[in-house]
């Protein structure tokens, strides 16, 4: 049974266990990287951001992430109209911590990276996120060269996010903390050679995956997000399941003007060897019931020593319907959003 958490508090205790697993509406757990047991390499941690544009028909995706063994950067362009990626990405090796990402997603914070070929920059400050992304060599989709963006994300004050604390069947040691905060309406500019598009507060959705955590070895996730507008109304979805103990707790939510409507269980059903073939999505209680046609896969492959990565985020459409707590149902109709099955071996 779900276990819905209410109060602040630390995430471990003394021996490295969380001390009280559940789900949330809001980042109630306290965070100390120096707590976790079981050695540097196996923590985490993650910063990612997807930012669809519904009107005009692309997505951006940046991550800063600390793997332990190795730090990964990205910068991903995904155009819907010409089903095609552009991305690139940056390695620097055993971080351990090194980063300075924040041990809070509410806590101001300041991290950046660049190298020759891109630079990333995320800056928290009161209720906004400023993005900083550029690429002055990216070849983007439409043979334009260069990507720069400039974006600032703005929660809602008091807008309630999905957040899970939970743990391994095999080793409670390990452990998973996130938050997914949806919803979060866009501005700036998103500059594409020398062309620059004017973003208005509200043009275009974002989302934030923070995560923090002292992993297993070997993992295999499925994860979907919708941000957008549903007759003018702030929506968001939040699917997955594949790792970690979820007895206790499903991050799975409809997100309505930001606020969480919990779901329990959910399936992704597609066909494995055409992955590109439409997705099933349902919930046990019949809540949900969605299709997600793939237009773009952003994939990506790793392989190293110690480190071994096969990623699928297919970026599409959703059509479908859900339930809200109170019984009212929501169509869904051509929302833009992703679904994606990661493995790895880190």
């Amino acid at each position: 049974m779900e276990h819905e958490v209410d109060r602040k508090q630390n995430l471990l205790d003394a021996k490295g266990h969380i001390v009280e697993e559940g789900w949330a509406r809001h980042p109630l757990w306290h965070y100390d990287r120096t707590q976790v047991k079981g050695g540097k390499p196996r923590i985490k941690e993650w910063d990612y951001y997807a930012i669809v544009n519904q009107q005009r028909g692309y997505a951006v995706a940046l991550t800063i992430s600390d793997l332990g063994y190795a730090a990964l950067f990205a910068i991903a362009y995904i155009d819907f109209q010409r089903k095609a990626v552009s991305q690139s990405d940056a390695l620097s090796f055993l971080p351990l911590g090194k980063l300075g990402l924040a041990p809070s997603s509410q806590e101001e914070s300041h991290v950046s990276w660049a190298d020759k070929k891109l630079r990333l920059a995320f800056i928290k400050k009161g209720q906004e996120r400023h993005l900083m992304a550029a690429c002055p060599q990216m070849i983007l989709p439409d043979g334009t060269v260069g990507l720069d963006i400039d974006i600032t994300l703005v929660q809602e004050r008091n807008a309630e996010s999905l957040n899970i604390a939970t743990s391994w069947k095999e080793q409670r040691k390990a452990f998973y903390l996130n938050e997914k905060i949806n919803c979060l309406a866009a501005k700036g500019t998103v500059r594409r050679g020398l062309e620059v598009e004017n973003l208005l507060l509200g043009e275009a959705w974002g989302v934030l995956d923070w995560g923090r955590g002292r992993w297993t070895y070997t993992n295999t996730w499925y994860w979907a997000s919708v941000s957008t507008l549903v007759e003018n109304v702030p929506f968001g979805l939040n699917l997955g399941y594949g790792f970690s103990d979820r007895t206790v707790a499903s991050e799975n939510a409809i997100i309505y003007n930001h606020i969480i409507h919990k779901l329990g269980n959910v399936t992704f059903s597609f066909d494995k060897e055409h992955p590109e073939k439409p997705w099933e999505i349902q919930d046990a209680e019949g809540r949900l019931k969605l299709t997600f046609e793939p237009v773009v896969d952003r994939s990506s492959t790793t392989n190293f020593v110690l480190i071994k990565s096969n990623q699928h985020q297919y970026f599409g459409t959703y059509r479908g319907m859900c339930i809200l707590d109170d019984g009212t149902t929501l169509a869904i109709t051509d929302a833009l959003g992703f679904a994606e099955e990661v493995y790895n071996r880190w």
